[in-house]
């Protein structure tokens, strides 16, 4: 570290508190339009310390150790320079109130999607009844667990393409106790489950337009691209399955999928195609069109 303060992730020689550490990143992120600059100084800290977020709030005086400073420098220049996302730098992420690790090999869970959780569990209202339940592409696995966690009685499987991200998943059915309630499989869409049915199917499928590639944030560079495009038009996943899902699932059973909102009308035409009804848009946290949900009539 430098002698005077304006540089904390080069300076070694002073001593820096937590609140002048965050203050400095904050503004450091900022000048380089990290887009939630205090957060992810706060996120990336608490790593570097090994505490709780909240008790960084109770030690805004404490004195950064020079081996801690050394963790905390790396992650911001890896933050900046490489555009990596603080949930790929720390190796988790919160979702449904609940730590899921995350690795490049998945999807980082987004909160939008906690929408799909949401939707999905209104539609299973019966906290005694064994659902089965069916995600596909679970990536990470976040959906699948919220779900078993949310519905103790409910069976779920769980399908994705990536043998890595398989991996992950089981990790995290494993660290909240899910495992023997989860059935993970490897296959595309519904390969894997043969001529089964379900009372729930969901799916955060890959929907980005690989035509707008240019467009998107730098941070999704690190993570899996067969988890974020849909082909050229970003309907390459969308379109087989509002045609295929409605023979797999039960009559009066659900359907949820999410989507870009610029989707939603063009999904939601193609399974009242395929006989499905009560289709219905459902809205994230920032009021945008993002899961369709629908159902197939008794």
């Amino acid at each position: 570290m430098t002698e005077d303060s304006s540089r904390p992730e080069d300076s070694r020689s002073r001593t820096w508190t937590v609140l002048e550490l965050l203050r400095w990143t904050t503004d450091h992120f900022r000048q380089h339009g990290i887009e939630s600059p205090r957060l992810d100084a706060e996120v990336l800290l608490t790593y570097a310390l090994g505490i709780k977020r909240l008790e960084l709030y109770l030690e805004f005086e404490r004195p950064v150790m020079p081996e801690e400073r050394a963790r905390y420098r790396e992650m911001i220049r890896r933050r900046v320079s490489e555009r990596a996302p603080v949930s790929i730098l720390v190796g988790e992420k919160e979702f449904w109130s609940h730590s899921f690790r995350v690795s490049s090999e998945v999807l980082t869970p987004r909160p939008d999607t906690e929408t799909l959780v949401e939707g999905a569990l209104v539609r299973m209202p019966d906290l005694d009844r064994g659902y089965r339940v069916l995600d596909l592409g679970t990536g990470s696995g976040a959906i699948a667990v919220s779900l078993a966690v949310e519905r103790p009685e409910a069976r779920v499987t769980a399908t994705d393409l990536s043998p890595a991200a398989l991996s992950v998943a089981r990790q995290n059915a494993q660290n909240l106790k899910m495992e023997a309630r989860i059935e993970f499989l490897e296959g595309d869409l519904f390969g894997p489950v043969s001529e089964r049915c379900f009372d729930l199917v969901v799916s955060n499928p890959p929907y980005l337009a690989r035509q707008d590639q240019l467009d998107l944030p730098p941070e999704l560079g690190h993570e899996p691209e067969v988890a974020l495009f849909g082909g050229e038009d970003g309907y390459s996943v969308l379109k087989p399955l509002s045609e295929q899902v409605f023979h797999r699932i039960k009559p009066g059973g659900w359907f949820l999928v999410e989507m870009d909102p610029g989707q939603v009308k063009t999904v939601s035409g193609w399974l009242l195609e395929q006989g499905m009804d009560s289709v219905e848009p459902l809205k994230d946290l920032a009021g945008r069109e993002r899961v369709v949900a629908c159902r197939r009539p008794q």
